[in-house]
């Protein structure tokens, strides 16, 4: 087969895989995501819960614990050599977001004299982690929370709880249950104490 062919018969295979995909779950990917990668059968060799996914751009170190049907976003670090990364069922890690159990920020402002600073991160079932989200060391993510976009997350979240910006403040609360679960915005509504939330 000569170059040329090689490349004809590759573009067909790319333009119809492109089509159908498209078609199929309304979306166009890179050619090598549509038909090379299998993000099912990637969760499923790094020992994820059944149903759970994981892009192939996404980064995965350590101990990293997930639970079934939870999807994780392409650009995600998940970083669990600090004493480990639970991450619950239901959940979704979208793009970009970065979960790390450790920090080398005192050690190297100490020139190498403080500890790096290891510590579990824990997250609950049914938790939406927004794009480009930060959750630092040590974190607990109660189940049913929300994060929004951007935030950077230091200190435990409660359950069923919306936070936002940076730091991460309580900013809405999860109400209902099932099909018939909302979000609230904090707009003059009584929210659960937050330790530390001054605003």
């Amino acid at each position: 087969m000569t170059p040329e062919e090689l490349k004809k018969i590759s573009s067909l295979l790319y333009q119809r895989c492109e089509e159908e995909l498209g078609d199929m779950f309304d979306r166009s990917l890179p050619f090598a995501d549509s038909i090379l990668r299998n993000r099912w059968g990637r969760a499923k060799r790094l020992g994820f819960g059944e149903g759970a996914s994981i892009y192939d751009s996404a980064m995965v170190f350590g101990d990293v614990k997930v639970g079934e049907k939870t999807w994780i976003g392409p650009g995600t670090i998940l970083d669990g050599t600090g004493g480990g990364l639970n991450i619950g069922s239901y959940c979704s890690i979208a793009a970009g977001v970065h979960l790390y159990t450790h920090d080398t920020v005192l050690w190297a402002v100490s020139l190498g004299k403080a500890p790096r600073r290891k510590a579990e991160i824990s997250i609950g079932d049914g938790c939406h982690l927004g794009a480009q989200s930060i959750v630092l060391p040590g974190v607990t993510i109660g189940s049913q929370c929300v994060v929004a976009a951007n935030s950077v997350v230091n200190k435990a979240i409660p359950p069923r709880t919306v936070v936002g910006g940076s730091p991460a403040r309580v900013i809405g609360i999860i109400e209902g249950e099932n099909e018939d679960i909302h979000i609230k915005i904090k707009t003059g509504v009584s929210l659960p104490e937050w330790e530390g939330d001054e605003g």
